[in-house]
């Protein structure tokens, strides 16, 4: 069953997403399907996506859903767990690595607000195992003032991220951008409508190859001959 039947077919507790969503979390998340791995959500409201990601990753996944607001703890179960904190509080984030290990994904649909988003970007980011996914959802809010946000505000997440695709490419910069840390375990951004997804990963190699047997007498192409 893939993740819109079981949205469509839900019976428990309650779930809002965007229809367009689903494709996008197929796209991405199929491959960790029946591994052993982490998936942290950041947002529970009506406690119904923690129930989905609990059958969609399957037996051998650890569910854990974080929210401010108190009551969510109700919707912990055996298989679910719930811890009650401030995404944007360093603190109450590094307890859940501490308790549960690094997350292999991150979802973020917590307040929204590009403030926390930003913060809890820049501390959990870091933290996720090299080859995860970090994935936020209801980035149209990028674009709310009231969410801090703002089509020219330089500190809406959408914006940010902008940027991010600069340091992404900050090898090929020519000494415009310094590589740092999200350069070098960062493979690539995906842009949707109202969602970003990052993976993380390494490339170890970052050069051009040539293979294949020469028809016509032309010189070999070399990374040199692109201008730099």
């Amino acid at each position: 069953m893939n993740l819109w039947q079981d949205f469509s077919l839900n019976q428990e507790h309650t779930m809002l997403k965007w229809h367009h969503y689903f494709p996008i979390y197929e796209r991405h998340l199929a491959e960790w399907r029946n591994k052993t791995a982490t998936i942290l959500e950041i947002g529970i409201f009506k406690g119904g996506s923690l129930g989905m990601w609990r059958r969609y990753f399957g037996p051998m996944a650890t569910i854990i859903g974080v929210d401010i607001e108190p009551s969510c703890k109700n919707f912990e179960q055996d298989d679910i767990r719930v811890r009650i904190g401030d995404q944007s509080d360093t603190k109450f984030l590094a307890s859940i690595i501490d308790e549960f290990g690094v997350p292999d994904i991150v979802i973020d649909d917590g307040s929204h607000q590009m403030q926390h988003i930003s913060q809890t970007f820049n501390y959990l980011y870091p933290k996720v195992s090299k080859n995860g996914l970090y994935i936020i959802e209801d980035l149209h809010t990028a674009y709310f003032e009231e969410f801090g946000g703002g089509i020219q505000n330089e500190n809406s997440f959408i914006n940010i991220s902008k940027h991010l695709i600069d340091q992404l490419n900050a090898d090929h910069s020519r000494g415009a951008l310094a590589p740092d840390f999200f350069t070098r375990n960062t493979f690539g951004i995906s842009f949707y409508d109202s969602v970003i997804v990052f993976e993380r990963g390494t490339i170890p190699i970052k050069g051009m190859v040539q293979s294949g047997r020469e028809i016509l007498n032309l010189p070999p192409a070399t990374y040199e001959q692109f201008p730099r």
